[in-house]
Parts: structure tokens; sequence; C-alpha cells
């Protein structure tokens, strides 16, 4: 759509009633906000009778309180501190831990620093949280996840003479 003579005189209008170029584009229809912008511009439109006012926010009700685990905490063993480094290779393909990961007592607002960043769960649940157990050596992970998380670099083979010429043969 053009800008005819009338719909310049409305947009001078609503610019000078201090609605938003937004606004003024859904008055008007067939422009954008942008279209609506660059007309103020090049009319030299500039001061204003009143800023613009954001529209209202709906109000969301807040969440329930997620309901809190009244179980006794299960005494806690002292972590093994792990050599990284010192490990033998792992197999190509990790196999998971034996016991499955019970849903952690950490969320979002709870994490700390030190604490296992695992997640646990699907992030669009509501029952999604994470590990939360103690982190190792400045690692966002627990001893547990920190060994799927961080896989041993693979030892190269080394390869012999023969080999050398023998894939070299495929070549000549």
């Amino acid at each position: 759509m053009g800008w005819t003579d009338e719909r310049v005189e409305t947009l001078k209008t609503l610019w000078l009633d201090g609605l938003s170029a937004s606004q003024i584009a859904k008055q008007l229809g067939g422009v954008t906000r942008n279209a609506v912008i660059g007309k103020v511009h090049r009319l030299g439109l500039s001061g204003r009778a009143t800023p613009s006012q954001p529209s209202p926010v709906a109000f969301k009700p807040p969440r329930p309180a997620r309901p809190v685990s009244t179980a006794p905490a299960a005494p806690r063993r002292p972590a093994p501190t792990p050599s990284f480094a010192a490990q033998a290779p792992r197999p190509a393909a990790p196999s998971l831990p034996a016991r499955v990961d019970e849903p952690g007592g950490a969320t979002v607002l709870t994490l700390g620093r030190h604490m296992c960043k695992w997640p646990i769960g699907d992030p669009s649940s509501s029952e999604f949280t994470f590990c939360g157990r103690r982190a190792v050596d400045e690692r966002p992970y627990c001893v547990e996840h920190a060994q799927l998380a961080y896989q041993p670099q693979q030892a190269k083979k080394k390869t012999s003479p023969n080999e050398l010429a023998r894939s070299l043969r495929r070549y000549i």
C-alpha cells in the first residue's frame, strides 16, 4: 500500500499523540513498523506529545512450589579423587553406569559452583533436575558423570615400516 495524503495525515496525528511505530503500523494496516519509522524520518517529525507507553503485561500467576523430598538423605561417602590422565583407555562405546540416576535435588535456582551440573530428565518437563553431587577438580561434574563426559584420548597406533610400505604401495 502506498502513502496517500490521508494516511500521511493519520501517521502525523498518531505520531504526535505518542503512539509507537508498531502501534501506528497496526492502525494503518498494510505497512510495517520499519515503513512507519522511515516515513517519520522522511517527514522530519521529531517531537512527541508524550513518550510511547508499553503495552500492559498480562499477569501470570506464579507456578506452584515444587514438592520437597521428605526422605532422609543417604549418608555420603567420600568421593575418591580420580586421576583423569592416568586412566587406561576406554572402549570406543562407553557403557553407561550400572545404576540409573534418580532425579537429583538440584534445580537451576539451587545449583551451586561446586555441584554436579549433569542434567537429569527432559528440560521441558517440571521434573527436570541436575545431579547436584559434589563436583571434582574444578570440573562441572561429579566423578561418575565426569567419566562419561570426558573420554580419554585414544592412543595412536604406531605404524611399522612394513605397514607404511604396504599403504604406500596402494598409491604408487
